[in-house]
């Protein structure tokens, strides 16, 4: 018999093949559950919504998606090869196609998805602002130091006085980065570029970010309260829409991106597993109230006494999703001046060394008619 190749395992896309898509994704996903809702058939609702697409690669995706169910895989796995979406979210609709409720759990995928992008979207404005305000002040303060200061070093080289620290240590900087700017400015980029990337995106090396921002009073805030935010929505959404418990912690924890919290959404999925309550598992874990306040633990365990758990999570998530927009507000107000003493005192500082060896002089020669 003639040998048979085994079927090639298809390669996922990266994570960046997907970027810029956010919203004509969730625009995928929320018209696709409203076809399946109506009734039309899955490809017929996959066609329509394909033909509304204007993302050129979310448009071949869409068209992959359509050829593999085609071929009889189910909705779920077809989304998973795609690599479009998280794997909890291709959980979620296996669920719903055993369960008989795929249009519910798309929906609540949707909500989900579009909430988490308003969440991270305000992450990223608290943070914008003293990221462009300190990298513009270094980049002026590189271009003084590599264009004005080797010719100002000159200048003060020919005074022959004896030069303070600050602008001693001012001026070599200047000369280093006239003879090697060209080698060091670069590489320095391409240094804090790394950092960032293996401290906040690299997966096996987050976890170090994530202890960075723990530890920023402020910034620890507004994670904490979005981090709340997102558990209770989806973890209300999800029971409310039909799943049990442990599932729904089980997506929860593949959903946030906080490793501490992911920790805590296992141990709350085995212990609920094992038929412990949540009042019972919130006192078992030491750290609990550092990640969840008191008094959404005792909102929780009274939501799953009286029987009205997801709603009571559905009303924290709507709590925290405020409260997370009051603090994102303001702790840009706050930043705001601490970010201005900040350049001021690199101001004052390039004056000073400026002007001091100038007071020198002007004093030498008064002394020296």
């Amino acid at each position: 018999m003639p040998k048979t190749n085994p079927p090639r395992k298809q390669k996922k896309p990266s994570r960046f093949s997907h970027f810029g898509i956010g919203e004509e994704r969730d625009f995928f996903l929320e018209n696709l559950s409203s076809l399946l809702a109506s009734g039309i058939p899955i490809l017929d609702a996959l066609t329509a919504v394909d033909k509304e697409i204007r993302s050129y690669r979310l448009k071949k995706i869409a068209q992959k998606l359509t050829v593999e169910i085609e071929a009889g895989q189910s909705l779920s796995a077809g989304l998973e090869n795609t690599g479009l979406f998280s794997p909890h979210v291709a959980s979620l609709i296996r669920a719903g196609e055993r369960s008989g409720r795929l249009v519910e759990n798309l929906k609540v995928i949707a909500v989900e998805q579009k909430k988490e992008r308003v969440l991270r979207s305000k992450l990223r404005s608290a943070a914008m602002y003293p990221v462009f305000v300190l990298s513009l002040t270094l980049i002026i303060g590189a271009g003084i130091a590599w264009f004005i200061l080797p010719k100002l070093a000159m200048v003060f080289s020919q005074m022959k006085i004896q030069l303070p620290f600050i602008t001693d240590m001012l001026i070599r900087f200047g000369l280093f980065l006239g003879e090697y700017g060209i080698y060091a400015v670069p590489g320095f980029i391409i240094f804090i570029g790394a950092f960032l990337y293996f401290t906040f995106s690299f997966s096996k090396t987050r976890v170090i970010g994530e202890y960075i921002i723990f530890c920023i009073p402020g910034v620890r805030k507004l994670s904490r309260e979005t981090e709340i935010a997102r558990m209770g929505y989806l973890l209300g959404s999800l029971i409310s829409a039909g799943l049990p418990p442990t599932d729904a912690l089980d997506s929860l924890s593949q959903a946030t991106p906080f490793y501490r919290y992911r920790k805590f959404y296992r141990f709350l999925h085995d212990g609920v597993s094992d038929g412990n309550s949540f009042r019972k598992n919130f006192a078992l874990y030491k750290k609990s109230g550092k990640l969840l306040p008191a008094t959404v633990q005792q909102l929780i365990s009274a939501g799953e006494q009286s029987g009205t758990l997801s709603a009571t999570l559905i009303r924290i998530g709507e709590d925290y999703e405020a409260k997370a927009d009051t603090t994102a507000k303001d702790l840009a107000i706050i930043l705001e001046p601490i970010l201005l003493v900040i350049v001021w005192l690199g101001v004052i500082g390039v004056a000073l060394a400026v002007v001091l060896p100038i007071y020198s002089l002007i004093g030498g020669l008064q002394t020296n008619p």
